[in-house]
């Protein structure tokens, strides 16, 4: 490389130029590291980091086939600093969320399981969009929440709610 920047080569002024910038550019990157917050369980804190990872790849991609423009780094970022917002309470209900089923949801035992098996995971953390578009705009909420909310705004989620109260003495009434 110096010998090309020394023989005055066309192009090798824009090379000089260009390697202070890709340096700068490097040291504001984020870090790599996703640290589990101190909060959580100790046997779920080696798990933590991959958890992430795996989620923000699943929900980027699926993002990007909903004409999402972000990357999975910033994906990773933004889940893990709406973890750390979380103190560990979903962010709609403010309930303890149960960060020890992180990693252990199984596919096939749920299939088995049915209803009875997806009530066990009601307070896994899981990731949500806060609005119904795609991005990283990320809050934390149990799954039971999740599925409630599903792709409601939160606008829309008040106001669901808010019929399910205002209904809710009639189901007295209406039980035989």
């Amino acid at each position: 490389m110096d010998a090309l920047r020394a023989g005055g080569m066309a192009g090798s002024e824009d090379n000089q130029s260009d390697a202070p910038q890709t340096q700068d550019l490097s040291r504001d990157r984020q870090p790599m590291s996703t640290p589990a917050p101190e909060w959580m369980p100790e046997q779920c804190r080696l798990s933590y980091p991959s958890w992430v990872q795996r989620k923000a790849v699943t929900l980027c991609k699926r993002d990007q086939k909903r004409g999402g423009t972000g990357n999975v780094q910033e994906y990773r970022l933004a889940i893990h600093a709406a973890v750390l917002a979380s103190e560990g309470r979903d962010h709609w209900t403010g309930e303890p969320l149960a960060w020890e089923l992180i990693g252990t949801y199984d596919n096939t035992e749920a299939a088995a399981g049915k209803g009875a098996h997806k009530k066990q995971y009601a307070m896994l953390p899981t990731i949500d969009h806060r609005s119904n578009e795609p991005g990283t705009d990320f809050v934390i909420c149990g799954w039971r929440t999740n599925d409630a909310k599903h792709d409601m705004t939160p606008d829309e989620l008040l106001e669901f709610c808010r019929a399910v109260i205002a209904h809710s003495p009639n189901w007295r009434l209406l039980q035989p």
